[in-house]
């Protein structure tokens, strides 16, 4: 029964895997043709998604302490993805950019259907472990990131500034930061869930 769920967990994290890889390379080739910090901060989110998929990949079938190991290193990948990115809103803001609004919500309306697509995958498995709920939390956060590129592209095109790509770009960044928290956490929750069913198991034996 294991092995069976580890094999559809395997099946599923490698097509989200490839879903996101095509999508971190769709949105650095459009964040760079339409000057764009929120395409390419979804680019940098996705490609550190894939990342974090390719980690969890390896450790479904290895100890629930190796499961936890991986989810840190998600969640500390996600916190530096977002750092990268506030730091790119700032040479933005103080160099100045032109982002194309139409360019940004066509990317973002053609990710939140491929986000939504990986989520309902992600769904579907059942008694998820914590690398799966983290690759969830992923896919949720993007699919909010996209809604917020469309906003973004709508008031870009309607007032020909670039201060609503910006935003959202840090939006973005805040969004991947809170996330890399909340998987930081659940795997240290895991850890003293771990340690207190140890001791529990001990102290029935003693």
């Amino acid at each position: 029964m294991a092995e069976q769920r580890n094999a559809s967990e395997r099946h599923t994290l490698w097509i989200v895997l490839g879903l996101n890889i095509g999508l971190a390379i769709a949105f650095f080739a459009s964040g760079a043709f339409g000057d764009s910090n929120a395409l390419i901060a979804n680019g940098l989110d996705n490609l550190s998604d894939s990342f974090v998929y390719a980690i969890s990949l390896l450790a479904l079938p290895r100890s629930a302490k190796w499961k936890r190991g991986a989810a840190n290193v998600s969640g500390g990948l996600l916190i530096l993805f977002a750092l990268g990115i506030l730091y790119d809103a700032w040479r933005r803001y103080v160099g100045g950019s032109d982002p194309i609004g139409t360019i940004m919500i066509v990317m973002a309306l053609v990710a939140a259907a491929i986000n939504a697509l990986c989520v309902w995958l992600l769904t579907r498995l059942r008694d998820p472990d914590v690398n799966i709920r983290a690759a969830n939390k992923f896919s949720w956060n993007d699919f909010a990131a996209n809604l917020g590129i469309v906003v973004a592209g709508g008031l870009v095109a309607w007032l020909g500034t670039n201060w609503p790509d910006l935003v959202v770009g840090v939006i973005v960044a805040g969004i991947a930061a809170w996330g890399g928290v909340g998987i930081l956490k659940d795997a240290h929750g895991e850890h003293h869930k771990a340690m207190h069913d140890d001791d529990k198991a001990t102290k029935d034996t003693a």
